[in-house]
């Protein structure tokens, strides 16, 4: 076994913070919680970027091998359009990528930050540079979400956290289905944030997208837990049925990875870390992620290991159902 970090699956790279605002070509506040993409050979990070009034946009970011030498856009990628998409009328950000085959496109899930709330929105692209908004695809509150890149039985899905405000205590991961990625329905629970002590016991929500192994959907969530004036934002991982992904296979009962180092403990949101994309170069699987809101990282780990590490978690939800 190959991760043995302070008990973490995941090995931080040693170059780590890889982009901070001191890197971006124009003004900005912090850089954070980018998507992730092989594009044309290189590495596309699409970068949540805060301003100074306190609203994102998304910017791109390349690189060659993923760790340095960043070419990045020198103005925004993608801005929020209010006039024509009144639901991003405080910003857009924590984009998810995944690449639709069938369509030939990259579908991009972004929170679109509207006067009621946050909520999921979609555009597609099939260069990074023009980009067809599709608008909302649920009403807030709802975030972190993703789409499946293939059909079940006809049927596109998409992983995302409804939780209305001060309605419940907790969020849970949702799944949803839908014909034409424009109404979507049958809303079913798939993960549930634990109780009590648990690291993920608060909330939980998507992280990475989807990715597809020889056994399963693989992915990634955050979790939180608030026992304490703190909150710390920790990773999870589980596994879904590779033709019925509402079936969940096994979950982690630990967290894979957490807030250690000073970059993620200390910044605009303290105790952060979280991935919006992952890629897959060779054995090794790399998340990027935003450090306490303020900069971003990487951290990777051996496709072989996590299999390994994901075939020994349990095949229920909570220990009352072993």
């Amino acid at each position: 076994m190959t991760w043995k970090d302070h008990g973490e699956l995941f090995v931080r790279h040693r170059k780590n913070p890889i982009l901070t605002v001191d890197d971006w070509p124009y003004r900005a506040h912090t850089v954070f919680n980018p998507a992730a993409a092989i594009v044309d050979g290189k590495v596309l990070l699409l970068v949540r970027v805060e301003d100074h009034r306190g609203f994102s946009h998304l910017t791109v970011a390349r690189s060659e091998n993923g760790i340095d030498n960043w070419k990045i856009d020198s103005k925004p990628t993608f801005f929020s359009d209010p006039i024509n998409h009144p639901e991003e009328i405080y910003g857009v950000e924590d984009p998810r990528i995944t690449y639709i085959d069938e369509m030939k496109k990259w579908a991009i899930v972004y929170v679109a930050y509207s006067d009621s709330g946050p909520l999921p929105a979609l555009a597609f692209t099939e260069d990074f540079l023009n980009f067809d908004r599709e608008g909302p695809l649920m009403p807030p509150d709802n975030k972190d979400a993703a789409v499946f890149p293939v059909r079940f039985k006809g049927k596109w899905a998409m992983l995302h956290r409804p939780a209305p405000t001060g309605y419940i205590l907790k969020a849970n991961i949702w799944i949803s289905f839908s014909y034409d990625m424009k109404s979507w329905e049958k809303p079913d629970v798939l993960l549930y944030a634990r109780e009590g002590g648990w690291w993920d016991a608060y909330k939980i929500g998507l992280s990475t997208q989807p990715l597809l192994t020889p056994e399963g959907w693989l992915i990634m969530y955050h979790g939180v837990r608030q026992t304490t004036p703190k909150i710390s934002y920790r990773l999870g991982l589980a596994l879904l049925d590779r033709e019925t992904p509402t079936k969940v296979l096994c979950r982690s009962e630990g967290w894979v990875f957490g807030p250690r180092e000073p970059y993620e403990r200390s910044g605009d949101v303290n105790d952060v870390v979280f991935p919006c994309g992952w890629v897959q170069v060779g054995d090794e699987l790399r998340i990027y992620y935003g450090a306490a809101d303020t900069s971003i990282s990487m951290a990777s780990a051996k496709m072989r290991d996590i299999m390994e590490f994901i075939r020994t978690c349990p095949k229920k939800q909570f220990p009352e159902e072993y």
